[in-house]
């Protein structure tokens, strides 16, 4: 990626320029010390004078009022704030994302206050000179800041520093986010850097221009603007950027040229649009791009002809992919189109802001849309993909702490869909999108964690946890069996990734991480797992087994303990367990193939996996009262044995006789009251008990002899 440069040959300001601002993707406005305000268009290539200013005005910097808000026009669109010097030594300010603090430089200093009387100001020392230009994104919530200790630095908004440039030969004198937050431009003599988000440059040029004073860019984000000192206004565009996807590789040559690389065959076509591409996305074997004015959709078997639609508004901030449809994100609302190019679905939630929408608070996966909420960081709105209305009973996903992070796995079906995320407290949690039961159950299954990625094919999850490289090959363990879920794992130490590598995609058997520097780093993990999800999600079980023998590895035999426990095949788990050395769980698993019943069964199959209310409620539905109290006895959830046998006026006895042996064997008394209630008066008789313990599991037997037989191990049918 770089930045191609463009000014005229004779500047047309006689003083240094000090501002600039865009109306629209191709009008530019800029501020002069000759007190002039001129009007460029790109497209036409004039530039007129709009007004001159007073003589004792020297203008510092320039803002439009937002075009749209919430997708509305505003009336006060042709409106703009210029500020001038009057000696005060505040060089530059900037709003927070959430509009409800002011940052700003004082001296070496940077001060974040809020507008709140009476809240924490927040002020630390940032540089070793005195600070000329700041920034804040919306999107990203990071902080520019460029000094006269020639040095510009990434801080997150709690001041804590994420990244510092080496000095430059000159202070950096200006310094700005690209609307989405991916990019930042720097500007200084003679100098424009092009920078990733975590720092690193991408492009150094070197223009004739003297300092560059302030940087805008563009609406749209693809091109930038700089007020130079020697009168220019400096104009430059991004290009040469880079998509991949398995062996394909394209590049954005031209504004509007993009060129695809067959990497097998070193094939090449060339893909020319009407306007300039704003935005592109390559994976599932679709390349969509945005134009200003259109949408393009490409298969990759075919590059010839493209399916093409209009949008609405050419501003697209996101694109996001998953296997069946594609998500587009603009200032006026999130939409969701097929590859064939029909609108799916655009769903809204109260207080939507797409403005601030990223990868990283947006996640798409075939059924699922998942948002995090920008007004209430705890919070996940969650929708149904096809009808753009939320999944469920319509309640948000609520975590204890703001959420930075969040993910839907890929695969599988609408019932097992899970999200990921990380808090700010950098814990990785996983809970199931659809809500069984009153709660859903939140689970840790990482902590230190700062970047993630499901794998495209198989739902596998990959990240960078603290100095290790972690894969989980099953995360869904957790709901199965805990004790399993570190077998499950492949760690790999990841120090050789530097300081706060990122994860960029998780295709196939691949990981391609990058490095602080900007660096890619691919991984290879190993492909037997994938093609263990691969056999169980067609119920290939003899396939999966034979797999695990020929693989000869813990991990796998751990995954396909905990898959065929999900899925309900105890024979399998049974096989599995016992190639782990896990004899505890075999044996447990044998006394649930003996159980008379379906019903029996699958309630303990409920119970290996933790799950007690949805085991208990199983038993009572099919009527099986005795197993019901019998589980909470063996659970010694004594209060709920004795509350069941009440309800349902049977095996009371049973309950108290239990409680009793329980307390004689630990030398204790009865001290409950509810248990000293029903003793008096009732007399327990271990014969008569056990005789009606015998005639409920007979009365099973019975029961289950009557209906159609059914396999030890009780399979789930996809």
């Amino acid at each position: 990626m770089r930045l191609k440069t463009s000014h005229l040959k004779e500047p047309k300001h006689r003083e240094l320029v000090s501002c600039v601002g865009w109306t629209t993707a191709d009008e530019l406005y800029s501020c002069s010390d000759d007190h002039h305000i001129m009007k460029w268009n790109l497209l036409t290539s004039e530039t007129t004078q709009v007004v001159k200013l007073p003589d004792d005005i020297y203008p510092i910097d320039l803002h439009w009022f937002p075009k749209n808000i919430g997708g509305k026009k505003q009336s006060q669109a042709e409106s703009f704030v210029l500020t001038s010097s009057d000696g005060t030594p505040v060089y530059s300010v900037a709003w927070g994302p959430d509009s409800e603090k002011v940052l700003y430089t004082s001296g070496k200093q940077l001060i974040i206050k809020p507008l709140q009387p009476n809240a924490k100001v927040l002020q630390w020392k940032a540089h070793d000179g005195v600070i000329l230009k700041l920034d804040w994104n919306s999107v990203n919530d990071l902080i520019l800041s460029a000094g006269e200790d020639c040095k510009y630095k990434v801080w997150d908004s709690y001041g804590r520093l994420l990244y510092s440039s080496q000095p430059h030969d000159y202070p950096i004198t200006s310094v700005a986010w690209a609307p989405d937050g991916e990019l930042f431009a720097v500007g200084s003599f003679h100098t424009l850097r092009l920078c990733d988000k975590t720092g690193w440059s991408y492009a150094l040029e070197k223009p004739n221009t003297g300092s560059i004073f302030n940087i805008a860019w563009s609406i749209d984000g693809t091109q930038i603007a700089g007020a130079c000192g020697n009168g220019h206004v400096i104009f430059a565009h991004v290009v040469e950027q880079r998509w991949e996807w398995k062996n394909f590789e394209i590049t954005l040559t031209k504004r509007r040229t993009m060129e695809v690389r067959n990497v097998i065959n070193d094939a090449v076509d060339l893909l020319e649009f009407r306007d300039r591409v704003i935005k592109a996305s390559l994976n599932y074997g679709h390349l969509v791009v945005s134009t200003s004015l259109q949408c393009y959709v490409f298969s990759t078997k075919n590059w010839n002809t493209p399916l093409i639609f209009d949008l609405k508004e050419g501003t697209v901030s996101l694109i996001l992919q998953a296997e069946r449809h594609f998500l587009l994100i603009d200032g006026g609302g999130i939409y969701l189109y097929s590859y064939e190019g029909r609108l799916i679905s655009s769903p809204k939630f109260p207080g939507m802001r797409t403005d601030v929408l990223n990868a990283q608070t947006v996640s798409l996966s075939n059924d699922t849309l998942a948002i995090k909420d920008k007004a209430d960081e705890k919070v996940i709105y969650l929708f149904e993909a096809l009808s753009g209305k939320p999944l469920g009973d319509g309640k948000p996903l609520i975590h204890k702490t703001e959420i930075t992070e969040i993910a839907l796995d890929q695969k599988g079906i609408t019932n097992e869909r899970k999200i990921v995320f990380i808090d700010k407290n950098r814990d990785l949690y996983i809970t199931s999108v659809k809500r069984f039961g009153k709660e859903q159950k939140i689970i840790k299954i990482g902590t230190m964690a700062h970047t993630l990625a499901w794998n495209d094919t198989s739902n596998i999850l990959c990240g960078l946890q603290d100095t290790r490289f972690t894969v989980w090959y099953y995360p869904n363990t957790v709901y199965v069996d805990k004790d399993l879920l570190p077998k499950t794992l492949y760690e790999k130490d990841a120090s050789e990734f530097s300081k706060n590598p990122q994860i960029v995609r998780f295709v196939g058997n691949q990981v391609t991480i990058r490095r602080a520097d900007g660096s890619l780093i691919h991984l290879n993990i190993s492909p037997y797992p994938a093609i263990l999800h691969e056999y169980v999600s067609s119920s290939k079980w003899e396939d999966a087994v034979r797999l695990c023998r020929f693989v000869k590895d813990q991990t796998m035999w751990a995954c396909l303990a905990a898959m065929a426990v999900a899925n309900k095949d105890m024979t399998t788990a049974e096989i599995a367990y016992a190639s782990i050395g896990d004899i505890d769980k075999v044996q447990y698993i044998n006394s649930i193939k003996e159980l008379p019943s379906k019903e029996s069964r699958m309630a303990h199959i409920l119970l290996f996996s933790g799950n007690i209310q949805d085991a208990e409620m199983l038993l009572l539905q099919a009527g099986l009262i005795y197993q019901a109290i019998q589980v909470n006895i063996s659970l010694y959830n004594w209060d709920r044995a004795l509350e069941l046998a009440v309800k349902h006026k049977t095996h009371v006895d049973t309950v108290l006789g239990y409680r009793q042996k329980f307390l004689e064997d630990f030398g204790k008394k009865e001290t409950n009251k509810r248990f000293l209630q029903y003793a008096e008066g009732l007399e327990v008789d271990w014969d008569k008990i056990k005789a009606k313990i015998e005639m409920e599991i007979a009365k099973e037997r019975e029961r289950a002899a009557a209906t159609p037989a059914v396999r030890a191990s009780v399979t789930v049918q996809r």
